[in-house]
């Protein structure tokens, strides 16, 4: 399984950080993805990041992609 952390973009409609409808930032194994929808069905827990100012949401499990919808769909392995 992959972990996952996700965080609000607070950058978005920026220059290089999507459109101001990309409103989720999707960490898969420290790789960035930029969502304007999220689908989360494993269990989440809160974290601080690391520099201990902002928040994540984490969690384990798989991602899929709906480029159409620009939605993570990420399951674990529990609810697939």
């Amino acid at each position: 399984m992959n972990t996952y952390q996700i965080r609000f973009n607070k950058s978005r409609g920026q220059a290089g950080r999507g459109t101001p409808d990309h409103v989720w930032r999707v960490f898969e194994n420290g790789k960035e993805f930029l969502f304007k929808n999220l689908d989360i069905t494993a269990p989440i827990k809160s974290e601080k990041d690391v520099n201990g100012v902002d928040y994540n949401i984490v969690c384990q499990g798989r991602m899929t992609i709906n480029r159409e919808t620009s939605t993570a769909v990420i399951n674990s392995a529990e609810t697939v």
